[in-house]
């Protein structure tokens, strides 16, 4: 084969996405720490698919710049998390060479690679080896030295792919808690399967779907997936009980094992299903994904969780977009907030500190772009301040902000929802936008962070032995603590925190967590740091029973 048009570059394009698909849990649970957020395979996926979509509405006459651009924008708009970013960078180097030709042969592919690492690298502040960008290097390195050796586009792609799935394999050696945990990367591990879904159509091959809809209407606006962790042996009837009650019809695969219970279902109402879930136990991996081409999602602005909470919250949000709509240019707000928070207590401290718009998300369901992007649109203001309050959503709020055109965008980078917090608080309304961001990041600087949460699986992190069931308190730079005992845990990791300049320690419960457990943490943190003052919020967030604060 010695060039690709653009009906065939379209087609490998749908096989990568589909080929993702088809390996995004096995890549989720290439996730490093054992919590249940792993979500590289999902965010990626998604990424893809966004983009998948785009080429799917051109049709098959589409040319090469159409497809391209589809590839690029639908890639941008889509992605989720810090791996989904990258990707779409490297699509959009791709693309920004491929779109001028209507054909591709070796030597245009080549280049395009190189144009892709090059993007992609640009895009992260400080690129980290042993990453999916190593593995881009190497595709694009190999790329070069096959470009001089044949003009074959498949022997080309084979070389190229068996390359990077070397280097892949090195990468535990790149970074020493991949090493450990005894995994690969795992968004190299997704790039790999997109070079290879696009091979297995370049070589006359088909990928089989086993779960993407990229072509037809979905008939829920949500997938969700989670795991019921109990302390007993799940029995059968049980597992039957929960499949029977949240089925009504629905797409729906419930299986158990030993102690656990999986779930995976298509619905309108996760909240419903959550709720009903949590009576047999506690809830792991929680996953939960829109729907694109559902007509529920498409006829709702935005593409936000439909939980009771976020729904209470698109309903205020609704009323400000109308109140906005009616008001002139002239009554724009001078500097707006939009908030990344997920947790009705979380949501309401925001609101009171007077948050403009909240992006229902967090570690376990990554905003796209195209969620922020659409949440900066909406608000009423010359200049926007957006607090991604996670270290996974801060490429795709910068992203967002590039893409914005009409405003001025600033992305604090906030890696918690307490930093987040302080830097509302911090914000003094007379002055400049300038002297406001650069208040925001001395003082979220000097906020430490922790959460508690179960370990779902056995590993080694840190030189921590860890097992399924634990509980671990982990701060900004790794864990700190792992103990079978929440308190233990908890109390290990404030120990950890704390230090002479310590003032103020906030503890908000979740929704995992009582009130009343919460009081008794805080009074016996009282009595361990005297010195210390210890307030307690309803923070209402989902995963981690317990984010504490440390100024």
């Amino acid at each position: 084969m010695k060039t690709i048009n653009a009906r065939l570059l379209a087609k490998a394009f749908l096989g990568a996405s589909t080929n993702l698909d088809n390996h995004k849990e096995w890549i989720n649970e290439l996730n490093v720490f054992p919590v249940p957020d792993g979500d590289t395979g999902t965010n990626m996926t998604a990424t893809i698919a966004s983009a998948a979509h785009a080429v799917e509405e051109l049709g098959s006459e589409a040319a090469m710049k159409d497809i391209c651009k589809a590839i690029s924008s639908g890639s941008l708009r889509g992605a989720r998390g810090n791996s989904g970013v990258i990707l779409s960078q490297l699509f959009r180097g791709f693309c920004k060479i491929s779109r001028d030709y209507s054909e591709l042969n070796v030597q245009i592919l080549c280049e395009a690679m190189q144009r892709a690492c090059e993007t992609a690298y640009k895009a992260v502040m400080k690129p980290k080896e042993g990453t999916i960008l190593t593995v881009a290097r190497a595709a694009a390195d190999k790329a070069l030295e096959m470009a001089a050796q044949t003009d074959d586009v498949l022997v080309f792609s084979d070389a190229v792919i068996k390359e990077a799935e070397r280097v892949l394999a090195q990468t535990p050696d790149m970074l020493p808690v991949l090493k450990q945990a005894g995994v690969v990367d795992s968004g190299g591990q997704g790039l790999i399967e997109v070079l290879k879904g696009a091979f297995i159509v370049l070589s006359g091959g088909e990928v089989e779907a086993k779960a993407v809809e990229i072509q037809t209407e979905a008939a829920y606006a949500y997938r969700l997936r989670f795991k019921v962790v109990s302390a007993m042996l799940v029995t059968g009837d049980q597992v039957s009980d929960l499949r029977h009650k949240i089925m009504k019809g629905r797409e729906c695969q419930v299986t158990g094992n030993a102690n656990s219970i999986s779930v995976e279902i298509e619905c309108d109402d996760p909240g419903q299903v959550i709720s009903i879930a949590m009576d047999y136990g506690v809830l792991h991996q929680v996953h939960l994904h829109s729907n694109p081409n559902s007509k529920t999602v498409q006829a709702r602005e935005g593409k936000e969780a439909l939980t009771e909470q976020a729904s209470s919250e698109r309903a205020e949000e609704e009323k400000k977009e109308s109140s906005c709509s009616e008001s002139s240019a002239e009554s724009a707000k001078e500097i707006a907030f939009v908030a990344v928070s997920v947790g009705e207590g979380m949501n309401d401290v925001f609101r009171q500190l007077g948050c403009d718009h909240i992006i229902t998300g967090g570690q376990t369901m990554n905003p796209s772009t195209e969620d922020i992007l659409s949440a900066i649109e909406k608000t009423n203001a010359r200049n926007i301040i957006v607090l991604p309050n996670n270290k996974n959503i801060i490429m795709a709020a910068k992203q967002a902000a590039d893409l914005t055109e009409d405003k001025r965008v600033v992305v604090i980078p906030t890696k918690t929802v307490p930093q987040g917090i302080t830097a509302m608080i911090n914000f003094i309304p007379d002055q400049s936008l300038e002297d406001n961001q650069n208040r925001m990041m001395e003082e979220i600087a000097l906020v430490k962070t922790g959460q508690i949460t179960y370990a779902v699986r056995d590993t080694l992190i840190d030189n921590k032995q860890i097992h399924q069931g634990d509980f671990m308190g982990i701060g900004d730079d790794g864990i700190i603590s792992v103990d079978a005992d929440l308190n233990r845990a908890f109390h290990q990791m404030i120990d950890a925190m704390v230090d002479e300049e310590s003032s103020i320690i906030s503890i908000y419960f979740g929704q995992d967590a009582s009130e009343e457990d919460a009081n008794a943490l805080a009074e016996q943190t009282r009595q361990r740091h005297p010195q210390v003052e210890v307030e307690v919020q309803n923070g209402g967030q989902p995963v981690y029973c317990y984010v504490v604060s440390v100024e």
